[in-house]
């Protein structure tokens, strides 16, 4: 055999071999550079929350909410505990940032200013807040003109003046109001015996977020928020009882 021609063989052959072992050693891909989802595993999920009704809350210090309970639920599939840590959301998204907390909740959405920050899962859940008049009265053509309760100092106020022609009537507790057109969230028709007008004055896709670049461990939390989305609007009538 001739030496010299079967090194020039063996070349394009070993840096296919090296290929080949570089590819096999990507489809381990999603990766978390800080192992975050094996830390997590068996040990503690470092949460941070921010109070947002009905998805979180801290009454007495304690948290509790919608997103509260798909975050203990999460940890429970990992066997893990969690720990919270309660801050303003400029506060908790600064220690995401630097791999302090595993992920924050808080009524996040999907246009949240702090994607330079952080990472942010895909909408787990989709809520409106739509103009409603009792069942028992009918649907009106047209809301021109008509007195719409709503909670004062909210988006849906400031949309109901500038984008409708109704008369917008700031109140403390829009679930409060009785026998009038309200604005209040799709999810609570049902509860307050109310009908949608079809008017929707804001629509707003709900998200969690967790530390950038630890890919594995967001993307087993989106499977898990995935899997559990049907069991938001009891999570959310849940809430509302415990108002």
């Amino acid at each position: 055999m001739n030496p010299t021609r079967s090194s020039r063989r063996a070349g394009p052959l070993l840096a296919a071999v090296a290929l080949l072992a570089v590819l096999a050693a990507g489809c381990g891909i999603p990766r978390d550079p800080e192992s975050t989802l094996d830390r997590v595993r068996g040990g503690t999920l470092r949460a941070g929350i921010t109070a947002s009704e009905p998805w979180t809350t801290l009454e007495g210090g304690r948290p509790g909410g919608v997103e509260v309970e798909l975050v203990e639920r999460f940890a429970t599939e990992l066997g893990a505990g969690v720990e919270w840590v309660d801050g303003s959301e400029a506060d908790l998204m600064a220690a995401l940032e630097v791999r302090e907390l595993d992920l924050v909740v808080g009524g996040l959405t999907a246009d949240t200013p702090w994607q330079a920050k952080a990472a942010i899962t895909r909408s787990y859940a989709t809520t409106r807040v739509v103009v409603a008049v009792p069942s028992s009265q009918p649907a009106p053509d047209d809301i021109a003109g008509l007195r719409v309760a709503v909670e004062a100092g909210t988006d849906a106020a400031g949309i109901l003046e500038d984008k409708t022609d109704a008369i917008p009537v700031r109140v403390a507790d829009v679930t409060q109001v009785r026998g009038s057109a309200v604005a209040i969230e799709e999810w609570l028709l049902a509860d307050l015996d109310l009908r949608d007008t079809g008017v929707h004055l804001s629509k707003s896709k709900h998200v969690m977020a967790t530390p950038m670049g630890e890919n594995a461990f967001l993307v087993r939390l989106e499977r898990f928020l995935i899997a559990n989305q049907g069991e938001v609007p009891a999570l959310l009538d849940k809430a509302e009882a415990g108002r």
